[in-house]
């Protein structure tokens, strides 16, 4: 029989730089297959995350299809369905790229067992980090905890690989009537919102789609890199490179990432500074280590990384929860960054800090429930960095902020917002209030507020609780924790 493949896509929507796709591609005639898991092993998506993958699957199925190939779409349990699939094609390579969360690693295996007893051959390959997660340890062969000497050894490793080429033209493997018959469009994958359509705002903030993710970071290298290093932390400005759910689904790769941004500094196509490509590079260091953290610990998302933590005394409070989730808890620059999050499925980097410490520290709200709205609603919402981040705030997790260390909204908001850009775009109830006032609206007299057409706790909130009662609930939460 001649020689065949079939790959399996999963977070590697791309063409470029995929490794797995190109190995395929040159054993033979293949058969690209999306699986929509649905097999209750894995962590569903959000609702954001499915809005994202719809349109990413529909441009990378157009762009499969220049280049003469297709993309087929299933649904239900990977581990059911591709040993079928393998079967009726006949496909004596399975090519897939590597992904690190415990579940998948375990279906992964399950699955490479199936198939390699069956006579076939199975290759997986790295398409989302610089380093493998096992490839990065301490002198004694350990895991890494901290940031600091992680990065230091990932970058003795010496420069990542080069990306690979796109293939020019994917020759389709022939699709049996029997796998043509588990087969479903793109359309009953129902990805998307109906009733109601509330994805308005991602489908006006964002373009999913590896072309796009092309575009995102050529414009990032030639204009925001430029002083990046102090401009990223500023919410009111476009600071960032807002490539991290291109990231999540893999319509770009760390590797083409790492060495574009090497490419425009040192030839000048881009004038920022070398430390702000390398500080832009060390935040690409940031998720290298999520990930490391992640497969180290699978339940990162669920499991203090400290078991010191697991004695802490949370304060549940459904109220002032949905206060949170709805950007009214009476601290502007909080609330701004929870509605930008619902509208565009996006929030700003430092505001995710301030929003998360609020949660945990001055609500003592679980860290556990901010990290799961996150999940459901950031369309980048990526199993390692979204869990490693929200220990890292809550003090729980590997080279975390230590706990007693209490963003105050208010200062943080003056420091990085001091215009009140951010918070008069997301906040629009109180934009009429001064520069002075914005991040601390309880403070205007009612002067202020009537020219401003507010009114305290009913067009706008009062805060949702006091900052100074919050932080000392908040240490003493902490002192018995330590206690215990």
């Amino acid at each position: 029989m001649p020689a065949s493949s079939l790959h399996w896509f999963r977070d590697d929507l791309r063409l470029a730089d995929n490794p797995a796709l190109m190995a395929a591609v040159g054993h033979g005639p293949t058969l690209c297959l999306y699986i929509l898991d649905e097999g209750g092993s894995r962590r569903p998506l959000g609702g954001a995350s499915r809005w994202w993958l719809s349109h990413s699957l529909a441009a990378l199925a157009a762009a499969i299809g220049a280049r003469g190939g297709e993309l087929i779409f299933m649904r239900g349990d990977p581990a059911a369905i591709l040993p079928r699939v393998v079967e009726a094609t006949g496909a004596d390579l399975i090519t897939w790229s590597r992904r690190y969360d415990g579940e998948a690693v375990a279906l992964d295996s399950r699955i490479k067992a199936e198939l390699t007893g069956a006579g076939a051959k199975v290759a997986s390959f790295n398409a989302a980090l610089l380093n493998e997660p096992w490839q990065v340890t301490t002198k004694t062969g350990d895991p890494m905890k901290v940031f600091t000497p992680y990065w230091r050894a990932a970058r003795a490793r010496g420069e990542p690989a080069p990306p690979v080429p796109a293939p020019t033209r994917i020759e389709p493997l022939k699709c049996p009537a029997a796998v043509a018959a588990m087969a479903v469009s793109h359309a009953e994958l129902a990805l998307e919102p109906t009733r109601p359509d509330w994805a308005g705002g991602l489908r006006e903030a964002w373009a999913p789609g590896e072309e796009a993710a092309a575009e995102r970071l050529g414009e990032f290298l030639s204009g925001s890199l430029d002083g990046y290093g102090e401009g990223r932390d500023r919410p009111d400005r476009v600071s960032t490179s807002r490539l991290s759910p291109h990231l999540r689904f893999g319509e770009i790769g760390s590797r083409q990432i790492w060495h574009a941004t090497r490419s425009a500094t040192e030839s000048g196509e881009a004038a920022a500074s070398a430390s702000d490509s390398e500080k832009f590079l060390s935040e690409i260091g940031w998720r290298e280590f999520s990930y490391h953290l992640l497969f180290h610990n699978p339940d990162l998302a669920t499991r203090n990384f400290n078991p010191r933590f697991d004695a802490f005394p949370w304060h549940p409070d459904k109220a002032a929860l949905k206060a949170w989730q709805r950007g009214l808890t009476g601290y502007p620059i909080v609330d701004a960054g929870l509605r930008q999050l619902w509208t565009t499925g996006w929030m700003h980097n430092r505001v995710r800090m301030i929003a998360a410490s609020f949660l945990i520290k001055h609500l003592l709200i679980d860290w556990r429930q901010g990290e799961d709205w996150f999940w459901d609603t950031l369309v980048d919402a990526d199993p390692a960095s979204n869990a490693a981040s929200w220990q890292w705030v809550a003090g729980s997790g590997a080279d975390a902020s230590p706990y007693y260390r209490i963003f105050n909204p208010v200062t943080q908001g003056l420091k990085f917002d001091p215009k009140g850009g951010y918070v008069r775009r997301w906040v629009p109830e109180i934009a009429g209030l001064d520069d002075g006032l914005i991040h601390e609206p309880w403070k205007a007299d009612a002067e202020a507020l009537r020219r401003a057409g507010i009114t305290l706790g009913e067009s706008y909130p009062r805060p949702l609780v006091d900052l100074d009662v919050g932080r000392r609930r908040a240490l003493d939460a902490l002192a018995a924790t330590r206690s215990a």
